[in-house]
């Protein structure tokens, strides 16, 4: 997807492995950009997101797949990474290990909503793969 041996490339991949958030836009009925903060597991082909079933995110993506998907800037707009791809709501349970993998690395998070991990994988249980076309910042 991106040249992980380049300067922007390396930082990149650093972020998407350390960053806890990850702004997912999706299209509303209306054309109007409905930009919403995710919490998103890399594994170096795609993101994996979890939503709660009946969101206005899964209808968007079911009707008009394109995303874009950014990281935070640093504090003077620099360090930008926006991706654009596709997003699907996949139709059975991600791999165990992804979400074993995510549900570590959101742990503190999930309890400071006062969930355990069996109770948010259980509401949030509509995964999402969104597998980028194209990467630009600087």
């Amino acid at each position: 997807m991106f040249d992980t041996t380049t300067e922007f490339g390396a930082r990149v991949e650093s972020r998407l492995r350390q960053e806890k958030v990850v702004w997912l836009t999706t299209v509303g009925a209306d054309g109007t950009p409905q930009p919403r903060p995710v919490w998103f597991l890399w594994d170096g082909a795609a993101f994996l997101i979890f939503s709660q079933p009946q969101t206005a995110k899964l209808r968007h993506i079911g009707v008009r797949p394109g995303v874009a998907l950014h990281l935070n800037s640093d504090e003077v707009g620099g360090d930008i990474v926006v991706f654009t791809g596709r997003a699907e709501v996949m139709a059975g349970a991600p791999p165990e290990e992804a979400m074993a993998a995510y549900l570590e690395k959101y742990r503190e998070g999930i309890a400071g909503l006062g969930m355990t991990t069996g109770s948010f994988a259980a509401a949030y249980h509509v995964p999402i793969r969104v597998t980028p076309g194209r990467l630009r910042g600087f």
